[in-house]
């Protein structure tokens, strides 16, 4: 933990940036502790234009989803797509996320994270990406061997999100 955040904890209580005291439970009150679980079930993506990133993800990657939903809500409308696995993706505005978070919206930057879809052949590198360049997509990377042996290339979607399509032989999809 770093100092600043080691200096605003104590015993039962948290300081908030803000000086305000967030109270927790003394833990030797608590009979169950429950570990936050090893998986993720939502990838939700800051956008700028939601109906451009509906079409950039739905009409030009394929993705099944229903559209934009929650429309009707202030702060609400969201698209969200299904993915194998159970995972989900999910496109937001920024300026909700924002405002769901309390927040305030930062820079775009492209090097926070980056997503990877793995393939199962190389050749199925060239035609992801292919396909994303043909969706709008900017490639940074062309698809390349890479250092580990694989073969693999990047693109930003519409708000600058990075992805990796890459084929791995350690790391082949299942399906």
């Amino acid at each position: 933990m770093r100092d600043s955040a080691l200096a605003r904890v104590t015993i039962g209580r948290l300081r908030q940036p803000d000086a305000t005291l967030l109270h927790w439970p003394d833990l030797g009150q608590i009979r169950t502790f429950s570990r936050m679980k090893p998986r993720i079930t939502l990838l939700t993506l800051g956008v700028d234009d939601l109906e451009k990133s509906l079409s950039f993800y739905r009409d030009g990657l394929g993705l099944p989803t229903k559209g934009i939903i929650g429309t009707e809500f202030e702060h609400g409308a969201v698209a969200f797509f299904d993915l194998s696995g159970g995972l989900k993706l999910a496109l937001y505005p920024r300026g909700n996320i924002s405002h769901e978070a309390k927040v305030p919206i930062g820079p775009h930057s492209s090097t926070e994270f980056t997503i990877a879809h793995n393939v199962r052949s190389r050749d199925e590198v060239d035609s992801v990406i292919a396909q994303a360049r043909m969706a709008g997509a900017v490639i940074t990377d062309p698809p390349r061997t890479t250092f580990y042996g694989g073969y693999a290339g990047t693109f930003k979607d519409p708000d600058g999100h990075l992805w990796e399509v890459a084929w791995n032989p350690q790391m082949l999809p299942g399906d």
